[in-house]
């Protein structure tokens, strides 16, 4: 018998048609033929063709050009808690799957829609989660959604002390909501006083401050890529470009680098950075520095490194910029080509989704053209496996990371 639906709907063009049935996850305003009368921003909405095809049910918000976030092609589905905690235990398995032993203790557990929770990021660092909620429609349930969550993982015998939501960013205005960060307050339990973890990484400690902590709090996309640049650094003079709280410096020198040079631009970054070396008993091999590493790079003696790390923030978040951001990339790439000596070695890398692979080893290949220099590919690698990857939506696909050598 087929169910009686019960939710306001949207009406396709043919091109957002096209798009569902490739099963992306976004209906953009122009992809929207019609709607049904009554619908409020943040109500779930039944996706349908003009010929009367279920195409699937979403958030509507009509504050965005994300016109529509679906969360499911299922028309059978009942949006209640046991659909949420089926969706939370997909999430956590996933990552006890595909992460190493132990490295579910400082992991992303939900990632947007690669999860299927569009606009919702949950990471984990020891007992706090820090979620960050970029959707109208998540933001209305996000209470259903912490406390199954925490129920979840506490059910696998893991200690939750509380969430603490980062909501603190300007592109939540384009959702229609206010930003501000603090902790959610979960059913029956006192609002934690805590707010800096301890996390331990390859085998380093951090101090994670995830009130002030840049996005929330810590960077765990590169947890993999860090091991992969310790193996490089044995023995080597080495120099972390954008150390930010020194993650890559760190690796290196716990690879056994010969000496680490971490840099950023960031004062505090710096002292976070210091911090956590002297944590981990590293400080004797390492210096630090605040600078521009568009003014630095420049001024390296020939040799002075053998190994360096670029690991910049996103120079684009949109396609407007992406000819500026493109400069900025082969820039300091150039710069390091020229800096290291024959048979030197450079990490590399990209973390905008808007510079496609495609074109990042093109600009990777004209810097090296214009340093005179040949570069060899040691590895190309990608984000961590807990920011899964959806193959038909681009957006999920943002970090590309090169170890080379020159020569």
């Amino acid at each position: 018998m087929k169910q009686e639906r019960e939710y306001r709907s949207v009406v396709l063009t043919e091109r957002g048609k096209r798009r569902r049935e490739s099963r992306h996850p976004w209906v953009y305003d122009n992809e929207i033929e019609s709607t049904s009368e009554g619908i409020t921003d943040g109500e779930l909405v039944d996706v349908m063709t003009s010929a009367g095809k279920f195409m699937g049910t979403g958030f509507y918000n009509g504050n965005s050009k994300i016109r529509v976030r679906l969360i499911s092609n299922n028309a059978n589905d009942k949006f209640d808690d046991a659909f949420w905690a089926r969706r939370i235990k997909y999430a956590i398995d996933y990552r006890y799957t595909v992460m190493k032993e132990g490295d579910t203790n400082c992991c992303r557990l939900i990632f947007g829609e690669a999860d299927e929770m569009p606009g919702l990021t949950v990471d984990r660092f020891d007992d706090i989660l820090v979620a960050q909620v970029l959707s109208l429609g998540i933001d209305k349930i996000k209470g259903r959604i912490f406390e199954l969550l925490v129920k979840d993982l506490e059910e696998r015998g893991e200690k939750i002390i509380g969430v603490y939501e980062r909501n603190d960013v300007a592109i939540r205005k384009l959702e229609g909501l206010e930003e501000y960060k603090g902790y959610y307050r979960l059913e029956g339990r006192e609002v934690p006083e805590k707010t800096v973890a301890t996390i331990v990484e390859n085998g380093i400690k951090y101090d994670v401050d995830v009130e002030n902590g840049q996005k929330t709090g810590f960077f765990l996309d590169q947890k993999y890529n860090r091991d992969a640049i310790s193996r490089i650094a044995k023995g080597k003079t080495v120099l972390d470009c954008f150390t930010h709280t020194g993650s890559f410096a760190l690796n290196a020198a716990r690879g056994g680098a010969k000496h680490v040079h971490a840099v950023d631009v960031s004062e505090l970054a710096v002292e976070m950075a210091k911090r956590n070396a002297d944590i981990n008993g590293l400080t004797s091999i390492m210096s630090f520095e605040a600078a521009d590493v568009f003014d630095l790079l420049p001024n390296l003696r020939s040799g002075e490194y053998d190994f360096i790390i670029l690991d910049p923030p996103a120079f684009t978040k949109s396609r407007q910029t992406f000819e500026n951001a493109k400069r900025g990339y082969k820039e300091i790439n150039y710069r390091a080509m020229k800096a290291l000596p024959r048979g030197g070695y450079l990490a590399t890398c990209s973390c905008s989704h808007f510079m496609d692979e495609a074109s990042f080893i093109k600009m990777l290949e004209s810097a090296a053209k214009d340093a005179g220099v040949r570069i060899k590919q040691i590895e190309k690698r990608q984000q961590s496996p807990d920011h899964p990857i959806l193959m038909n939506v681009t957006e999920t696909d943002y970090l590309k990371f090169f170890i080379l050598q020159i020569f």
